[in-house]
């Protein structure tokens, strides 16, 4: 397997920025990871947090526990700017990951 593959894929399947560190290319692979990293963490920390809440609501009694009450919960959509910031992460994540597989297979690619 020659080097731009390898590099785009280990872009595409472990994180994006790997393939770039592969290739020697650290601050480009840095900035992809270190973004990547950002929008990955807030998109797991809201997730927790919405966790909690809903444990919490389970325990204090105001949720019964059933599935299809907890699955209500779950599913609904974030309002106002909880919405809004998820909305960006996730497009960054997905940005910063295309970006990552397209760019390591370029930058393999030059001599």
């Amino acid at each position: 397997m020659n080097k731009p593959v390898k590099a785009a894929l280990l872009s595409a399947l472990v994180f994006p920025g790997v393939g770039h560190f592969f290739l020697k290319k650290y601050i480009p692979g840095g900035i992809l990871a270190g973004t990547a990293g950002v929008a990955l963490y807030i998109l797991v920390s809201t997730a927790v947090a919405r966790a909690v809440q809903i444990t919490d609501k389970i325990q204090r009694g105001e949720v019964e526990l059933d599935t299809a009450a907890i699955a209500e919960l779950v599913s609904s959509q974030p309002a106002g700017s909880e919405g809004q910031i998820l909305s960006i992460a996730t497009t960054a994540l997905l940005i910063s990951w295309v970006i990552g597989i397209i760019d390591s297979y370029r930058v393999g690619r030059t001599p």
